[in-house]
């Protein structure tokens, strides 16, 4: 028997797909995590959003584990050495979100670029400011995107298609796209207008975009974040915008984000968030970039075709 203990709530495609080839999949969705320890026992595999961080101290329970499935594109929680140690295959599904991703992020500029929401909240307030909200149309801007894996590469070619200049950095991959052209981070600093972080969550990103990177532009920036929030220092991010160093910013993923964030609102806010929350040039979206309609059936769909591709060649 082939188990697979749902551990997260997914779209019903991946359980379908998988029972269609002979796996048992099994819902712990709604139980604690001392029951689905003993439910891994003798699970084949595991599937995952965000609920649990699935280390070494979780996983050596899993005696006969073959493959964790992650809904998602990151896998931070997610023990890999372990993984890699034991055999176990971890799969993730950006190529299932990235369309929604940079969707999303195309919002985010061209809201920012035409000061859509600032002068949508001046207008409840009773102002009618047009020359204070004139834009700016993207053929005059140049992007320079740091990550080129599925999100990124999926918002750079949004943005070279509607006309701006896009640089790329990545420092594991090589781009060759037409229209696309990738530089080191040198040769960022002097030309850029707006900035998108695509990167995965670890020891060499976090806390990337502090105060002293940002102050390396040349050009005052517009920043996005739409990949983890530790990625953007926010007092670094604060200060950077205080000084004109940063002139606008939209952030999908924050900082302080947590499992349980809805919580962080009953507590007093720290002063830098408080600073972004109440800056008309800030937009913040709580996490959702990735997530739409057709991406929650995406991310499910890719999992299960990932996973069948490996265990039923046959």
């Amino acid at each position: 028997m082939r188990k697979v203990v749902f551990i997260d709530v997914v779209h019903d495609v991946l359980r379908e797909k998988l029972e269609e080839h002979q796996y048992t999949c099994v819902d712990a969705t709604g139980f604690n995590a001392d029951f689905i320890r003993q439910e891994i026992k003798n699970a084949f595999g595991i599937v995952i959003r965000s609920r649990f961080t699935l280390d070494e101290s979780f996983l050596k329970h899993a005696e006969d584990l073959k493959f964790i499935a992650r809904s998602g594109s990151g896998t931070e929680n997610v023990d890999l050495i372990y993984c890699k140690h034991k055999g176990i295959h971890v799969f993730s599904s950006p190529e299932g979100n990235r369309n929604a991703v940079a969707e999303h992020a195309l919002g985010f500029v061209l809201s920012l670029l035409n000061n859509i929401q600032r002068s949508h909240e001046e207008i409840k307030r009773g102002f009618w400011n047009r020359k204070t909200n004139t834009g700016k149309e993207l053929y005059a801007c140049t992007v320079g995107i740091i990550g080129c894996g599925n999100n990124g590469m999926a918002f750079a070619q949004k943005m070279r298609d509607l006309g701006a200049s896009v640089l790329v950095y990545d420092k594991y991959k090589t781009i060759e796209e037409p229209g696309i052209i990738q530089v080191s981070l040198d040769g960022m600093y002097g030309e850029v207008d707006i900035l998108s972080f695509h990167v995965p969550q670890n020891e060499e990103t976090i806390g990337m975009g502090d105060y002293m990177f940002f102050s390396r532009f040349n050009k005052p920036l517009i920043v996005l974040n739409i990949c983890r929030g530790k990625v953007i220092e926010t007092r670094g991010l604060v200060q950077a915008m205080k000084e004109k160093k940063v002139l606008k910013a939209a952030l999908d993923v924050i900082e302080y984000e947590t499992k349980s964030f809805e919580r962080f609102f009953e507590n007093a806010l720290p002063e830098d968030f408080v600073f972004l929350k109440s800056n008309p040039n800030v937009i913040l979206t709580p996490h959702i970039a990735g997530w739409t309609t057709q991406s929650y059936y995406e991310l499910s769909n890719v999992l299960a075709q990932k996973i069948i591709k490996v265990f039923n060649r046959s």
